[in-house]
């Protein structure tokens, strides 16, 4: 796995702050959403949803990926790449450690597909 970006600390702990933002990282834990499906699990408009998903990607939370609708369409959908925060108090201030998923949204796309097709 290529090494993560580093993260802003104070962003970090703003999303984490904002209802928002947390309701879409545990809403994309375990399976991939599109933004529509964020927006109403949210009860926030899609505008809304998408400013979150914009902060969450600069920070690397989490990450889009385009899924072929059977149609022919495409949309993108995201999934949650935060695992683990942790916060410690150290001398210097406060140290922020992110740890992240293992499998990629893709990766859950493709599990998801095998898991239906199966």
């Amino acid at each position: 796995m290529a090494p993560e970006q580093a993260v802003d600390d104070r962003e970090v702990y703003s999303l984490l702050d904002d209802e928002y933002a947390r309701q879409i990282l545990v809403e994309t834990y375990e399976d991939t959403r599109s933004a529509a499906a964020l927006s109403e699990a949210c009860d926030a408009s899609e505008a809304t949803v998408y400013r979150r998903l914009d902060r969450l990607r600069d920070q690397n939370l989490v990450e889009g990926v385009q899924r072929i609708d059977p149609g022919g369409g495409h949309r993108e959908v995201y999934a949650a790449r935060l695992s683990h925060v942790s916060v410690d108090l150290t001398a210097e201030g406060f140290d922020l450690d992110v740890d992240y998923a293992d499998e990629t949204a893709a990766d859950r796309l493709t599990r998801l597909y095998e898991e239906l097709s199966g």
